[in-house]
């Protein structure tokens, strides 16, 4: 009889133990049974074809993926936490060491240090390095129509003036000091330098502005940045440079500005009318900080003018607008709308303003455009993180009709993650955010263009830019989960291995074959270095000090404070509502949006027990690995 009691016990431990699989596992797909309720967090609508989401319970992230059957299941079911750890989450998940983090952080150092010491040594007080012969560049006086150089560099020592808040962050003030007298006693905007507007403004202006405003902050939160016997002279230069920018802005039946301007002359003669989005909608951060400064409400204005201007032009069915409009008519003459070049600054400044300056005005816009990406833009399954379908990815399409225009994104859609963070939608950033890096793990870069569909670049170079790194660091601070730093050591490292040359960093000129331009552009000084100092620098005053800080679209920190959301001069912005250029009635979005896409409820969509372990599930990446063909 004992041997039967024994054989019962076992038989029924056997049952209980297939029980716990089955509450853990569910029935599987083999018996037919699925149960659905609503997901997701806002309305979505999903088009094309792959877009089959599934509607499902969100699940524990403590529990395995349906289907897991090995140690990892048992482990959960016993309360461990089993050995069926697969390849990512040995990789990734777990604790950064300190010791790691602090070398990491030093690196990035290290890397500014290394471009910014060579500028100075062989191109200083020209605009750019090159690096691998290891001398500067200025404008191509000789070929005017070259607009990839003319367009940026204004004879006014650019790689210079956008360094000076990332000397600050990283608390070198004697060269800070140092940096920015010579700025003040060099650097002139007196020069017959044909430039194009939103360059300058967010290159040049967004630096001025915030080096000004870290002079003269009584906390000195990143040490004694203060210039002695300073008279606000950065600020009087950025006041100067902005009413040579001002032309732009005349003679425009639209409102919306010529995008280039002789800083001598004003509006060249031969001036193009046609411009894009971002590069006449991206204005409004800088020119109302130099307005609120100043007291002054003329370039708040101008900016603000043209952004009612392009909004009032966007489609009346799909809320998008296009990348390139004629300054005149009105028309567009490019209707792709997507997340990329030509779109992407403008999406990300109609938030910023409304974080600085807090018009409610800002955040309607905002809030209306980014329903409109989500309803036309969206493709994949609905949900990030669970569910069946195809990754979550941003097509490009045609602003009135929605569909589909080409297969390819490019390489500043990676900006685009960061600024879900900010607004809220965290869980959709960490999925975008991943398919950006696993480009990254395939080519040791982002290629400028990449065809998604032939799983391939379009164009190949990949000139040092910072939008994964800023979205890479944004989610850091939104979750705290370590992922995020092991994707900023592989970026660091793979910048060092491929792109470190005599005197600085080159430019990609070929993300497979590895082949180099000898260019060093500013921004990877002011933004790709300090992002990924940052990441690394947890005791940063940026993350310690108490004072909150916003980065422009150029990297630039401005501290959010009551006197930027102070406007004296409301009468200065008349409603025009329901008005576009040629008078017809147009939507403006209700403020009802607001509650419901900003609420506290979608900051706090991570739970802290996903802290330590991978933010997407390996499922997910791996079907993201495949996707860009790394796998």
């Amino acid at each position: 009889m004992r041997w039967r009691a024994l054989v019962l016990g076992l038989l029924l431990l056997r049952l209980g133990l297939r029980g716990a699989l089955w509450l853990v596992c569910g029935p599987g797909p083999g018996l037919g049974f699925r149960q659905r309720v609503p997901g997701g967090v806002g309305p979505r609508r999903l088009r094309g074809p792959g877009a089959a989401a599934a509607e499902e319970r969100p699940p524990d992230p403590r529990r395995p993926r349906p289907g897991a059957c090995g140690p990892a299941l048992w482990g959960h079911v016993l309360g461990g936490r089993g050995r069926g750890r697969d390849e990512y989450e040995r990789r990734y998940s777990g604790a950064f060491p300190p010791g790691l983090r602090a070398r990491m952080r030093e690196l990035a150092r290290g890397m500014f240090a290394f471009g910014y010491d060579n500028y100075m040594a062989h191109a200083f007080p020209q605009d750019e390095l090159n690096p691998i012969h290891c001398r500067g560049r200025g404008p191509d006086r000789g070929d005017p129509s070259n607009l990839n150089i003319n367009d940026v560099l204004g004879n006014y020592s650019l790689t210079l003036v956008d360094a000076l808040d990332t000397l600050a962050i990283m608390g070198n003030s004697s060269e800070f000091q140092k940096a920015v007298k010579l700025v003040i006693n060099t650097v002139s905007f007196d020069k017959d330098s044909t430039v194009q507007v939103f360059e300058a403004t967010i290159r040049v202006l967004g630096s001025l502005l915030s080096a000004h405003r870290i002079i003269t902050d009584s906390k000195q939160p990143f040490g004694d940045m203060a210039i002695k016997d300073y008279d606000n002279e950065l600020l009087h230069m950025a006041h100067d440079l902005a009413v040579r920018l001002l032309p732009a802005f005349e003679n425009t039946k639209t409102g919306i500005p010529y995008p280039r301007v002789n800083l001598k002359t004003g509006v060249p003669p031969d001036s193009n009318n046609q411009t894009c989005t971002a590069g006449a909608g991206s204005l409004l951060v800088e020119f109302g900080v130099l307005s609120r400064l100043l007291g002054d409400p003329t370039f708040e204005w101008v900016a603000r003018r043209a952004v009612k201007a392009l909004w009032n032009l966007r489609s009346n069915d799909t809320g998008l607008l296009g990348n390139v409009v004629d300054i005149q008519t009105g028309h567009w003459v490019g209707k792709q709308s997507g997340l990329g070049a030509g779109l992407d600054s403008f999406y990300e400044y109609l938030l910023k303003s409304y974080i600085l300056f807090g018009e409610k005005e800002d955040l309607e816009m905002f809030n209306a455009i980014y329903q409109s990406i989500q309803n036309y833009l969206r493709r994949g399954r609905e949900a990030c993180n669970e569910g069946e379908g195809d990754p979550p990815l941003y097509v490009n399409v045609n602003m009135f009709s929605g569909q589909l225009m080409n297969t390819w994104i490019d390489s500043l859609q990676a900006f685009f993650p960061g600024l879900q963070v900010l607004m809220g939608d965290v869980e959709d950033a960490i999925c975008l955010h991943a398919f950006y890096y696993a480009i990254w793990k395939r080519y040791g870069a982002l290629p400028e263009r990449y065809n998604w569909q032939l799983q391939a670049p379009d164009v190949l170079f990949y000139p040092l830019r910072p939008e994964l790194v800023e979205s890479t660091y944004l989610l850091y601070q939104a979750t705290k989960n370590p992922f995020y730093l092991h994707v900023g050591m592989d970026i660091l490292q793979s910048l060092e291995k491929y792109t470190k040359v005599k005197c600085g960093y080159a430019t990609l000129h070929h993300v497979i074959d590895k082949s180099k331009e000898d260019r060093m552009e500013s921004f990877f000084l002011s933004e790709t270095c300090k992002y990924l100092y940052l990441l690394f620098d947890e005791e940063n005053p940026v993350h310690k000090s108490g004072t909150r800080y916003m980065f422009t679209t150029e990297g630039h920190i401005v501290s959010v404070d009551q006197h930027l959301r102070e406007s004296p001069w409301k009468e200065f912005f008349p409603e025009e509502e329901g008005r576009g250029p040629e008078g017809k009635s147009v939507h403006r979005p209700k403020s009802a949006n607001f509650e419901v896409i900003n609420s506290s409820a979608n900051c706090s969509r991570v739970p802290d027990e996903r802290r330590y372990s991978l933010p997407l599930k390996s499922v997910y990446m791996r079907q993201i690995d495949q996707m860009v063909g790394l796998i």
